[in-house]
């Protein structure tokens, strides 16, 4: 029997009340979410004996994802991952973006979705027995440099019928912007250690390698390259590489243009799969995105702590952010992020748990 149960969580900085709900679909998949960021603080999974584990990392407090959250769990927006020096030019009028990772912008500036408070509001479907979250939040004209009011809904939905974790964006906007939205989960299907021992399949052929800032200078096939992950690999297999990309990133933190040769209903399409062979858990996630940026946890450096009293460490979790690509509103033939008055943006994520 599915079910919704919620909590109180603490007090923002300036009084406002964050409620933590969750949701259990009733067959061992549970999600727990705050109107802080829209994070998720937990994602409870069973193994193949059923037994159950947080799969996310996550942090002790609300003060804690306050000051000092890089990015566990939330919403990212208004611009998921990098732009180059705050740059945005929409219709020859430039904007300048808040700058806060070295010379450039990332997921949205110093303050972006992740860092605001969002109305939630819980609900459950009679008639399949799915139960949701539904996230509202308006981003002023202005808001971190972004031109134009910006109403954005997300939506999280947990499946009765099987262990699916849907998320619906929805965003429109009263003048020209840029929209790219994504969720910052850091997984790790063990519930603890490292997950350089989880296999991970991405179906890309090609990716978008990186300068010295990590902004993308074009795409490359991943034929012959560390990035090549056609076929299932062990994250750890080839991290320790001397190549550039990798060397540039401390790891993997790029963004894989998917091939999308079997896109599924609702224009889903394999995104990437992610296997670790001790506690059968397998994790599917399909997308309408047309990219997927892999990180491997690299800037995690043992100064914070998760509910269970472990620090997290480099390579503790990893992200697999569905995309459209870093920085396009700056390269020439990368999907276009532009939305107009009159337009709707629409993207989903289905995040499928199994075991094997």
């Amino acid at each position: 029997m599915t079910r919704i149960t919620e909590r109180a969580y603490g007090r923002m900085p300036d009084g406002r009340e964050v409620t933590e709900y969750t949701l259990d679909n009733g067959r061992g998949l549970r999600l727990a979410a705050i109107n802080y960021g829209g994070i998720v603080t937990a994602l409870h999974v069973p193994d193949r004996d059923g037994r159950s584990d947080n799969v996310v990392l996550n942090l002790p407090s609300l003060d804690d994802y306050v000051t000092r959250n890089p990015h566990f769990g939330t919403i990212v927006g208004r611009y998921a991952n990098r732009i180059a020096g705050g740059r945005l030019v929409l219709d020859g009028a430039s904007h300048q973006l808040t700058v806060n990772d070295g010379p450039n912008s990332l997921h949205g500036g110093l303050k972006g979705f992740g860092a605001r408070w969002w109305a939630l509001t819980p609900s459950r479907d009679d008639a399949t027995g799915d139960v949701a979250l539904e996230l509202r939040y308006t981003s002023a004209d202005g808001e971190e440099g972004y031109p134009g009011e910006l109403q954005a809904t997300v939506r999280y939905t947990l499946s009765a019928a099987a262990n699916e974790w849907r998320i619906d964006y929805h965003a429109v906007c009263d003048q020209a912007t840029a929209v790219n939205l994504s969720h910052h989960d850091y997984f790790n299907l063990a519930g603890s250690g490292s997950v350089l021992g989880h296999r991970l399949t991405i179906p890309a052929s090609r990716y978008t390698p990186v300068d010295a800032t990590l902004i993308p200078t074009g795409i490359e096939d991943v034929a012959g390259t560390p990035f090549d992950f056609r076929t299932a690999t062990l994250i750890g297999a080839r991290i320790r590489e001397g190549h550039t990309q990798l060397l540039r990133a401390r790891g993997y933190d790029h963004n894989w243009v998917l091939d999308r040769s079997s896109p599924g209903g609702d224009g889903l399409a394999l995104a990437a799969r992610l296997a670790h062979e001790a506690t059968g858990r397998v994790l599917e996630i399909h997308t309408t995105e047309p990219g997927v940026q892999f990180y491997s946890g690299n800037f995690l450096e043992g100064n914070l702590v998760g509910t269970a009293g472990l620090a997290w460490r480099q390579g503790d979790g990893l992200c697999l952010e569905t995309q459209h690509f870093p920085d396009s509103p700056n390269q020439n033939g990368f999907p276009s992020t532009l939305l107009r008055p009159g337009e709707v943006f629409r993207s989903t994520t289905l995040h499928r748990f199994g075991v094997a």
